[in-house]
């Protein structure tokens, strides 16, 4: 027998299997009513509205949050530091975050809010960055892998000069990103991307 096939219940990826599994048991709540909270760690966020070119994934969605559209972390201050073993417990990250992606939501009006929810899981700090991996790599969400840009912050004056990203050309209102310069794929591009995505959807 080799190691390869040795189960080992410390290796990092079975430690952070239990942060994937943790998080896809938490509730699922409305984006819409997100308020404060105590906590940093992972989330995922949730899909089930009208837009044409994401029917398949609302579908998934529309009984139960199912297959999640974006997933994301939120790293307490000093957490990549170690500094604090409390830090992911005294940090209020992932809330701010989490209101950070319903105003983005809010900002265009191809989407409502109304058709986002979200899971969120309060994670050790040294856990965090694996745990959204372990997220990712699972289902490839869509706007990690293929409409990039949901996460993005405003620039800020001065630095308008990069490209618009993906997520802003397909979902126009954000007011920082219609200062950018186009993207590289034009809007009818990025739909083509995510129809191949969809028809592989699983």
């Amino acid at each position: 027998m080799d190691n390869e096939s040795v189960f080992n219940p410390l290796a990092k990826r079975n430690l952070g299997k239990s942060v994937v599994d943790a998080l896809l048991e938490s509730p699922a709540l409305p984006l819409a009513d997100v308020g404060n909270f105590a906590g940093a760690g992972v989330y995922a966020i949730y899909y089930c509205g009208g837009f044409p070119c994401y029917k398949p994934l609302s579908l998934l969605n529309k009984k139960e949050a199912t297959y999640p559209i974006y997933v994301g972390k939120a790293i307490p201050k000093g957490g990549r530091k170690g500094a604090s073993a409390d830090a992911s417990l005294d940090s209020s990250a992932m809330s701010k975050r989490l209101q950070e992606h319903k105003v983005s939501i809010e900002a265009v009006k191809s989407l409502r809010v109304e058709d986002f929810s979200y899971r969120s899981l309060v994670v050790d700090d040294i856990w965090i960055s694996l745990g959204e991996t372990l997220v990712i790599q699972r289902f490839r969400p869509l706007w990690n892998q293929v409409v990039d840009g949901f996460g993005n912050h405003d620039p800020g004056a001065g630095r308008y000069g990069g490209m618009r990203p993906s997520w802003d050309e397909l979902h126009s209102g954000r007011t920082w990103a219609g200062r950018c310069k186009p993207p590289r794929l034009t809007k009818e591009q990025i739909i083509e991307a995510v129809n191949v995505y969809m028809a592989n959807l699983k």
